[in-house]
């Protein structure tokens, strides 16, 4: 475990809200400071930090890696964030983003010709952890004279059945 200002600050607010309500219990402060101490870390692991992981949207950042984008497609999502901010498929060819991310799964719309555009791809990433989460996240690139000239993240949201 790693010990960081956030992790003590919530440790200590964690223990003043145990505290407060083992005083409601008794009045004798030596218990009481000892009930908290020893039901601070229970308290901490097993409700308050179970219950800021469901409503915090936190997921681990990786670098992009073909092999994992391959074998894991529902952690895509990990990876989409070195693709974006190093622009790894900037200036690359079809051929060369084929080699790393697959074929396209589907091809975007576009209003010029009222069509779905062979110029831009689309890769499904997976689904952020989180309990509310309803939302798909999307990678498109978009190519210009063969080459890739945008790359963006979107979301789709799903409704499941």
């Amino acid at each position: 475990m790693i010990i960081t200002p956030l992790f003590i600050v919530f440790l200590v607010i964690v223990f003043a809200l145990v505290w407060l309500f083992t005083n409601t219990i008794d009045n004798r402060k030596w218990l009481t400071f000892l009930v908290s101490l020893v039901l601070t870390p229970v308290v901490y692991f097993y409700i308050f930090y179970p219950f800021i992981n469901i409503f915090v949207s936190y997921h681990h950042e990786k670098y992009f890696n073909a092999k994992a984008w391959e074998a894991k497609p529902a952690l895509r999502y990990e990876m989409s964030g070195s693709i974006i901010n190093d622009s790894l498929f900037i200036g690359k060819t079809k051929t060369e983003v084929q080699q790393q991310l697959g074929t396209s799964e589907w091809y975007s719309w576009d209003d010029n010709i009222k069509a779905n555009s062979p110029e831009m791809w689309n890769y499904n990433l997976g689904f952020k952890p989180g309990a509310l989460n309803d939302m798909q996240e999307c990678l498109e690139l978009v190519f210009k004279n063969e080459k890739v000239a945008t790359v963006k993240q979107y979301q789709l949201e799903q409704s499941f059945e």
